[in-house]
């Protein structure tokens, strides 16, 4: 007996970032599946799928967003719950990956917890994982199958810097540890490149001191970039370096908007002109202030997702350039 068997995508999303979830839908032109997420009384959740799983392709789309756990913990159950009902490949799509600053241990007796997320993620069942703009490529590694890592700094965010801003630009990276990515985002757009010099006073966690500009800024207009803005501290102490030095104006650009308190209070007074994010996390109607842009990820996110269905390059999309 011969069977042709078909290949079946089904889309699936935890409560965390819904907005999003329903425009990657859209852009592939599929229905959000009903996971039937619940809560016990004493904060336990539960999934049960309203629909059949077995032998499909299962995308399960979460971004670990406040409260992170919670997301988290919901994801792995969905997964798990995919697994259970004999769903033929998992992938785990998480636009914002929680924990990812803990990727290493920085002094002793620390955990790395990027790596216990990817493992609790395998464990509960998932074969793949898609991510936007991690800490860190290392964490790639961390997760003991393929990991597509998708990037908003290109095309998505350099399209912007060149659809929208004019005068003498330069690239700015907020410290020495993001200068790699600002070297690849000015090569893009053809702009000269400086960085901030900080550091971090031992043991104080969300304060940092910004030290100097190495590179020419005086009279230019300065695009700050970074893979997240959480308190804002680091990208308003870069900023006002940036002042001091003479810079025409500033914007400040990150694909994964945390915004932890005090992050909106330090913006607002801050001398950066604009602030350009993705919508990899929701924000709340209290945190969108006029300075903020939302840029959607859905199309690359969707784009991801459709390569990964048809078994093609998911790297061609960003002409390879989106492993580190």
């Amino acid at each position: 007996m011969e069977l042709v068997t078909k290949k079946r995508l089904q889309l699936f999303s935890g409560r965390s970032n819904l907005p999003l979830s329903e425009e990657i839908a859209d852009c592939l032109n599929v229905e959000l599946g009903d996971p039937n997420l619940s809560q016990f009384a004493n904060g336990e959740l539960h999934c049960r799928f309203g629909e059949s799983v077995r032998g499909s392709d299962v995308f399960i789309i979460q971004s670990h967003a406040r409260p992170v756990n919670n997301s988290i913990m919901e994801q792995a159950i969905m997964i798990d719950a995919a697994k259970r009902a004999s769903a033929k490949r998992i992938t785990a799509v998480c636009p914002f990956y929680g924990y990812a600053r803990q990727d290493r241990k920085a002094s002793g007796r620390e955990p790395i917890t990027a790596k216990l997320v990817a493992d609790v993620l395998r464990v509960a069942g998932a074969n793949r994982i898609v991510s936007v703009d991690l800490h860190s490529g290392q964490i790639q590694g961390f997760f003991d199958g393929p990991v597509d890592h998708l990037t908003a700094m290109h095309p998505l965010l350099t399209n912007y810097v060149r659809d929208n801003i004019d005068g003498d630009v330069v690239i700015v990276s907020p410290d020495a540890g993001r200068v790699k990515v600002a070297e690849r985002f000015s090569q893009h757009l053809n702009a000269d490149l400086a960085f901030v010099a900080k550091r971090r006073p031992r043991g104080a966690m969300h304060q940092v001191q910004a030290l100097d500009v190495v590179g020419d800024v005086a009279g230019r207009v300065c695009v700050l970039v970074d893979d997240m803005i959480d308190t804002a501290g680091t990208i308003c102490a870069a900023a006002d370096q940036l002042a001091d030095h003479g810079a025409a104006e500033i914007y400040a650009m990150a694909t994964h908007a945390v915004l932890s308190d005090p992050a909106i209070d330090r913006l607002k007074n801050s001398s950066i002109s604009k602030v350009v994010v993705t919508n990899t996390l929701p924000l709340d109607d209290d945190r969108l202030i006029d300075k903020i842009e939302i840029l959607s990820v859905a199309r690359i996110v969707a784009d991801a997702l459709d390569a990964v269905f048809e078994d093609t390059s998911v790297s061609e999309i960003f002409g390879g350039e989106n492993q580190a």
